[in-house]
């Protein structure tokens, strides 16, 4: 995912972007709100990390203004309150998540992972677009051009999700989690079975190929 940081303690967020980007993560930063939300407006982000107590403008402001302006990408709003109406007014300000500083890594990768599992499909309307690759997510159809597509149901959820994060490259573990998120014992194998699977389902003969093998990480969808 490529995830958007803002948090003016440019220590602690060099640290989270550090552990993020061992995960395949694309991060960029901010350290103060105004900047932040002017990263944010831009709506080129899976999702976003936001301290509540930032320079010029707080979290919550940030996140109600990117929901005024219909991004609705996953927000994870980070602070030192713990009490339960300041909870209450992070996730009434449209945050998806909170976690309470100080955290552990494992905590908030573990946060960052259910964040890229609620990809809503109206964050990108009803339809899906690389190439002439298109998924119809409200009549559940896909074509490749006017080739209509015969997806399995697990076909279907790993072109969505690599479709969803075009360009980037996704490590197995990230596919299993999305793809596979309500199974157990799934192991990463499977996810090479699927691609081989999906390859046939999508390509003809003289095609490009759209599903790009990424040495030592897994795939990436370019087309």
């Amino acid at each position: 995912m490529r995830i958007l940081i803002i948090e003016d303690d440019e220590k602690l967020a060099k640290l989270m972007g550090r552990v993020l980007e061992k995960e395949h993560h694309a991060i960029e930063m901010a350290h103060d709100g105004d900047i932040g939300l002017e990263f944010a407006l831009q709506g080129a982000y899976d999702a976003a990390i936001v301290d509540w107590m930032l320079p010029r403008r707080d979290g919550p402001s940030i996140v109600r203004a990117m929901r005024a302006a219909k991004i609705r990408i996953p927000v994870l709003m980070l602070t030192a309150r713990t009490q339960v109406e300041d909870r209450v007014t992070g996730l009434d300000s449209g945050a998806d998540d909170y976690l309470v500083k100080p955290f552990s890594f494992d905590e908030l990768l573990a946060r960052v992972r259910a964040m890229g599992r609620r990809t809503a499909a109206d964050a990108v309307g009803d339809e899906l677009r690389c190439g002439e690759i298109v998924m119809d997510l409200r009549a559940h159809a896909a074509r490749r051009g006017l080739r209509s597509l015969e997806l399995t149901a697990t076909e279907w959820s790993l072109l969505e999700y690599l479709m969803r994060h075009r360009g980037q490259a996704l490590s197995r573990q990230q596919i299993l989690d999305s793809v596979w998120s309500y199974e157990r014992d799934v192991q990463p194998k499977m996810v090479d079975i699927y691609v081989s699977y999906l390859r046939r389902a999508i390509n003809a003969d003289g095609e490009i190929d759209p599903i790009e093998a990424v040495r030592g990480i897994g795939y990436k969808f370019e087309i």
